[in-house]
Order: structure tokens, then C-alpha cells, then sequence
């Protein structure tokens, strides 16, 4: 026992109390569950898989902007091409965008 908490210990490094515990009690497990929506990017249709909570996110950008949220990403994946000449990682670029607006925004995200 003492051999298996030293083995773990040295492959983790030793255990460290966290200040702040992401697991806070109203912590909503669904928002890491990853859906598959269909999207229209640009006139092309996609399958886009993200989890719930930057679905969220998007809907709350897309309300914001007064479109939809096939809209925003048509945006998104316009922009992208133009100012960079594409991403490798689409759904990774959203995730990055629904971040930075949430941090932007300074809000909380309302889960509907």
C-alpha cells in the first residue's frame, strides 16, 4: 500500500489541496455532455460536435447578434478563412470563441 501511494506520487507528484473545486454543488455534469448538431456553414452542411455548455453559449451569442446560431458559425468559419486561411480544428476555434466571449462578457452562462 505504502509502495502503490509512493508509485502514484511520483507519477502525479504529491498530492496538492485545490483552492478552488470546479465540483461546486449546483456543478451541472450534462454541460460536459458532447452533442452532434447539424449546422450550415456558409451554405455547406456539417455535423459539429461540442458539448452542451458551448452550445449555450452560441445560442446566447447568436441571441445577442439577432441571428441564428448556424449564423454565427457561418461567421465564425468566414472570418477564419480570411483573416487566417482556415483552422485544422474547427470545433476546437469554437470552443476557444465561446471562451473568450464568456470572459469578455464577464458573465455566467444561463442554461436554459
Amino acid at each position: 500500500m505504502v509502495y502503490e501511494s509512493r508509485l502514484n506520487e511520483g507519477r502525479l507528484g504529491p498530492f496538492k489541496e485545490v483552492r478552488i473545486d470546479p465540483f461546486v454543488s449546483e456543478f451541472d455534469m450534462g454541460l460536459a455532455r458532447p452533442l452532434s448538431r447539424s449546422v450550415r456553414l456558409n451554405g455547406f452542411a456539417t455535423c459539429l460536435r461540442l458539448e452542451q455548455v458551448y452550445w449555450d453559449i452560441l445560442r446566447e451569442m447568436a441571441r445577442i447578434n439577432c441571428c441564428s446560431v448556424s449564423a454565427l458559425l457561418s461567421h465564425v468559419d468566414r472570418e477564419v478563412h480570411l483573416r487566417h486561411g482556415g483552422v485544422k480544428n474547427f470545433s476546437g476555434l469554437v470552443r476557444v470563441v465561446c471562451v473568450v466571449h464568456s470572459l469578455k462578457e464577464g458573465s455566467c452562462v444561463v442554461m436554459a
